[in-house]
């Protein structure tokens, strides 16, 4: 914000009574402490742990490896190639799982 030096200055017992004055007029214009919300509506966003997920059907499409990709054998993560950290009798590690 650009600042004009010439304009005369306020004095803090000026900025003080403005702010009061301010606050008053905030406070007439009186404003209801309730929010309007829909509980159903809010309550549909919220999983609780433990609840019946037998009836919900996932709808996921699963890609095969890629030929640049392994499946690391101790976090069973599929991971790039360039993530390899070591290999012992055939499985591949990650470099998290060996960092």
């Amino acid at each position: 914000m650009a600042t004009d030096y010439d304009a005369p200055r306020k004095t803090e017992e000026d900025l003080n009574e403005e702010s009061i004055e301010e606050l008053k007029t905030h406070r007439s214009s009186k404003q209801s402490a309730v929010v309007d919300e829909d509980e159903a509506e809010a309550a549909e966003g919220f999983e609780l742990p433990g609840a019946d997920l037998s009836g919900e059907e996932l709808m996921v499409r699963v890609l095969p490896a890629q030929a640049d990709e392994f499946t690391c054998a101790s976090c069973f993560l599929v991971r790039h190639r360039s993530q390899v950290a070591r290999e012992k009798d055939g499985l591949l590690y990650c470099k998290d799982c060996e960092g």
